[in-house]
């Protein structure tokens, strides 16, 4: 299965594309395609949408999560930053 994601523009938050053409953060709610070619017309259609998303493209699923050869940046992506406050910076000890 494949959605449409994009970040958003206003705030620059992943967003993925709905069925009804609405932009949302929650990957749930994203329409699903089997193949690129069912993908073309919705996607199309996003590229249009310079008022709302910036870039959007294709990823694949697997189930309700990321999936394919680049499911660890889509899931980076969708979930946050992999840093945290405990880590040392160069130069801290």
């Amino acid at each position: 299965m494949r959605a449409i994601t994009a970040n958003r523009l206003t705030d620059g938050h992943v967003v993925y594309r709905r069925a009804d053409g609405i932009w949302t953060p929650s990957l749930i709610e994203a329409e699903r395609f089997g193949d690129d070619a069912a993908a073309e017309p919705a996607l199309n259609a996003a590229l249009r949408d310079i008022l709302t998303v910036v870039a959007p493209y294709l990823i694949e699923l697997d189930g309700e999560q990321p999936g394919g050869r680049k499911h660890v940046r889509e899931a980076i992506r969708l979930k946050g930053p992999t840093t945290g406050t405990s880590l040392l910076y160069a130069g801290e000890r």
